[in-house]
Protein backbone atom coordinates (compact mmCIF):
# COMPACT_ATOMS: atom_id res chain seq x y z
CA UNK A 1 0.00 0.00 0.00
CA UNK A 2 1.42 3.36 -1.04
CA UNK A 3 1.28 6.58 1.00
CA UNK A 4 0.90 9.55 -1.35
CA UNK A 5 2.55 12.83 -0.42
CA UNK A 6 1.73 16.04 -2.28
CA UNK A 7 3.19 19.51 -2.04
CA UNK A 8 0.66 22.29 -1.68
CA UNK A 9 -2.85 22.03 -0.34
CA UNK A 10 -4.62 22.38 -3.71
CA UNK A 11 -2.82 19.72 -5.73
CA UNK A 12 -5.28 17.82 -7.93
CA UNK A 13 -5.55 14.09 -8.62
CA UNK A 14 -3.84 14.47 -11.98
CA UNK A 15 -0.74 15.86 -10.25
CA UNK A 16 -0.76 12.92 -7.85
CA UNK A 17 -1.19 10.41 -10.67
CA UNK A 18 1.70 11.91 -12.60
CA UNK A 19 4.10 11.26 -9.67
CA UNK A 20 2.79 8.10 -7.98
CA UNK A 21 4.55 4.77 -8.28
CA UNK A 22 2.34 1.71 -7.78
CA UNK A 23 3.84 -1.19 -5.85
CA UNK A 24 3.17 -4.56 -7.48
CA UNK A 25 5.16 -6.93 -5.26
CA UNK A 26 7.65 -7.08 -2.40
CA UNK A 27 9.94 -9.62 -0.80
CA UNK A 28 12.12 -9.66 2.31
CA UNK A 29 15.77 -10.22 1.44
CA UNK A 30 17.48 -9.73 4.82
CA UNK A 31 16.33 -9.72 8.45
CA UNK A 32 17.98 -8.62 11.70
CA UNK A 33 16.69 -8.25 15.26
CA UNK A 34 15.73 -4.61 14.72
CA UNK A 35 15.00 -4.20 11.01
CA UNK A 36 14.49 -6.05 7.76
CA UNK A 37 15.35 -5.15 4.18
CA UNK A 38 12.79 -5.61 1.44
CA UNK A 39 12.89 -5.25 -2.33
CA UNK A 40 9.80 -3.66 -3.83
CA UNK A 41 8.79 -3.86 -7.48
CA UNK A 42 6.94 -0.67 -8.41
CA UNK A 43 5.57 0.68 -11.66
CA UNK A 44 6.37 4.28 -12.60
CA UNK A 45 3.85 6.87 -13.82
CA UNK A 46 5.01 6.14 -17.38
CA UNK A 47 4.60 2.36 -16.87
CA UNK A 48 8.21 1.26 -16.25
CA UNK A 49 8.78 -1.49 -13.66
CA UNK A 50 11.69 -0.86 -11.28
CA UNK A 51 12.98 -2.46 -8.06
CA UNK A 52 13.65 -0.39 -4.92
CA UNK A 53 15.26 -1.35 -1.61
CA UNK A 54 13.41 -0.35 1.57
CA UNK A 55 14.40 -0.61 5.23
CA UNK A 56 11.47 -1.88 7.31
CA UNK A 57 11.38 -1.40 11.08
CA UNK A 58 8.92 -0.53 13.83
CA UNK A 59 7.50 2.90 14.50
CA UNK A 60 8.97 4.69 17.50
CA UNK A 61 8.47 7.73 19.71
CA UNK A 62 10.52 10.76 20.66
CA UNK A 63 9.42 12.53 23.84
CA UNK A 64 10.30 16.16 24.65
CA UNK A 65 10.15 16.34 28.48
CA UNK A 66 9.91 19.94 29.72
CA UNK A 67 10.82 20.95 33.28
CA UNK A 68 10.14 24.37 34.78
CA UNK A 69 12.90 24.88 37.36
CA UNK A 70 14.36 27.70 39.44
CA UNK A 71 16.95 28.09 36.69
CA UNK A 72 14.27 28.42 34.00
CA UNK A 73 12.95 26.03 31.39
CA UNK A 74 14.97 22.84 30.98
CA UNK A 75 14.70 19.60 29.02
CA UNK A 76 15.07 16.18 30.59
CA UNK A 77 17.48 14.42 28.24
CA UNK A 78 19.48 11.22 27.93
CA UNK A 79 23.13 10.67 27.08
CA UNK A 80 24.15 7.39 25.45
CA UNK A 81 26.60 5.85 23.03
CA UNK A 82 25.46 5.57 19.41
CA UNK A 83 27.19 2.80 17.45
CA UNK A 84 26.43 4.21 13.99
CA UNK A 85 27.93 7.58 14.84
CA UNK A 86 30.61 6.06 17.09
CA UNK A 87 30.03 8.87 19.58
CA UNK A 88 28.11 9.91 22.67
CA UNK A 89 24.80 11.54 21.84
CA UNK A 90 22.54 13.72 24.00
CA UNK A 91 18.93 13.22 22.96
CA UNK A 92 15.32 13.42 23.99
CA UNK A 93 14.20 10.05 25.39
CA UNK A 94 12.36 7.66 23.10
CA UNK A 95 12.28 4.24 21.58
CA UNK A 96 10.44 1.57 19.63
CA UNK A 97 6.80 0.75 20.27
CA UNK A 98 5.90 -2.61 21.75
CA UNK A 99 3.45 -5.01 20.13
CA UNK A 100 -0.15 -3.68 20.20
CA UNK A 101 1.06 -0.49 21.91
CA UNK A 102 -0.47 2.83 20.88
CA UNK A 103 1.88 5.75 20.15
CA UNK A 104 0.80 7.43 23.41
CA UNK A 105 1.40 4.27 25.43
CA UNK A 106 4.79 3.71 23.82
CA UNK A 107 5.87 7.30 24.42
CA UNK A 108 4.82 7.22 28.08
CA UNK A 109 6.58 3.89 28.64
CA UNK A 110 9.83 4.96 26.98
CA UNK A 111 9.89 8.18 29.01
CA UNK A 112 9.42 6.24 32.24
CA UNK A 113 11.91 3.49 31.40
CA UNK A 114 14.71 5.78 30.22
CA UNK A 115 14.33 8.58 32.78
CA UNK A 116 12.21 7.30 35.68
CA UNK A 117 9.75 10.18 35.12
CA UNK A 118 6.07 10.15 34.18
CA UNK A 119 4.21 12.96 32.44
CA UNK A 120 1.02 14.49 33.76
CA UNK A 121 0.35 15.80 30.25
CA UNK A 122 1.47 14.07 27.07
CA UNK A 123 0.68 15.92 23.83
CA UNK A 124 1.17 14.57 20.32
CA UNK A 125 3.02 17.12 18.16
CA UNK A 126 3.46 15.36 14.84
CA UNK A 127 4.50 12.30 12.86
CA UNK A 128 7.38 12.02 10.41
CA UNK A 129 8.99 9.42 8.21
CA UNK A 130 12.69 9.46 9.26
CA UNK A 131 13.86 9.02 5.65
CA UNK A 132 11.05 8.36 3.16
CA UNK A 133 13.49 7.55 0.36
CA UNK A 134 14.56 4.27 1.99
CA UNK A 135 12.62 3.75 5.25
CA UNK A 136 9.00 2.65 5.74
CA UNK A 137 8.47 3.47 9.43
CA UNK A 138 7.33 6.61 11.24
CA UNK A 139 8.48 8.52 14.30
CA UNK A 140 5.84 10.02 16.59
CA UNK A 141 6.88 13.13 18.52
CA UNK A 142 5.30 14.04 21.87
CA UNK A 143 5.58 16.93 24.31
CA UNK A 144 5.64 15.89 28.00
CA UNK A 145 4.79 18.32 30.80
CA UNK A 146 4.02 18.13 34.53
CA UNK A 147 6.83 15.63 35.05
CA UNK A 148 7.14 13.65 38.25
CA UNK A 149 9.82 11.11 39.24
CA UNK A 150 8.03 7.79 39.74
CA UNK A 151 10.66 5.04 39.60
CA UNK A 152 14.22 4.09 38.84
CA UNK A 153 15.25 3.62 35.22
CA UNK A 154 14.23 0.30 33.65
CA UNK A 155 16.76 -0.12 30.88
CA UNK A 156 17.31 -2.99 28.46
CA UNK A 157 20.36 -5.13 29.19
CA UNK A 158 22.36 -3.44 26.44
CA UNK A 159 21.32 0.13 27.34
CA UNK A 160 23.63 2.44 29.28
CA UNK A 161 21.79 5.74 29.65
CA UNK A 162 22.57 8.79 31.79
CA UNK A 163 19.74 11.23 32.53
CA UNK A 164 20.50 14.97 32.43
CA UNK A 165 18.55 18.21 32.78
CA UNK A 166 19.80 20.81 30.32
CA UNK A 167 18.63 24.42 29.82
CA UNK A 168 16.39 24.70 26.77
CA UNK A 169 18.47 27.54 25.30
CA UNK A 170 21.62 25.39 25.56
CA UNK A 171 19.99 22.53 23.67
CA UNK A 172 18.64 24.84 20.98
CA UNK A 173 22.01 26.53 20.42
CA UNK A 174 23.84 23.20 20.46
CA UNK A 175 21.85 21.38 17.78
CA UNK A 176 24.05 20.29 14.89
CA UNK A 177 27.17 20.13 17.05
CA UNK A 178 28.41 17.34 19.37
CA UNK A 179 26.94 15.94 21.50
CA UNK A 180 23.62 16.85 19.80
CA UNK A 181 24.29 14.68 16.77
CA UNK A 182 20.93 12.94 16.28
CA UNK A 183 19.15 14.58 13.32
CA UNK A 184 15.67 13.73 14.60
CA UNK A 185 16.33 15.85 17.69
CA UNK A 186 16.28 18.84 15.34
CA UNK A 187 12.99 17.64 13.88
CA UNK A 188 11.50 17.29 17.37
CA UNK A 189 12.78 20.73 18.35
CA UNK A 190 11.16 22.30 15.27
CA UNK A 191 7.78 20.95 16.38
CA UNK A 192 8.40 22.12 19.93
CA UNK A 193 9.22 25.65 18.76
CA UNK A 194 6.16 25.69 16.49
CA UNK A 195 3.99 24.65 19.44
CA UNK A 196 5.47 27.35 21.66
CA UNK A 197 4.82 29.98 18.96
CA UNK A 198 1.06 29.26 18.87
Amino acid sequence: MNDNYTSGGNAGNSAIDSLTWNEESRRTVFTTAIFSVSERDSRSPDNRLKTFTVLDTSDWAIVIPVLETERGREFLMVRQWRHGGRALSVEFPGGVFGKDESPEQGAARELREETGYAAGKLQALGVFNPNPAIMSNRVHIFLARDLQPVSAQKLDEDEYVEVQTIPAREVLSGLGKPPYIHALMGTAMALYLAQEAV
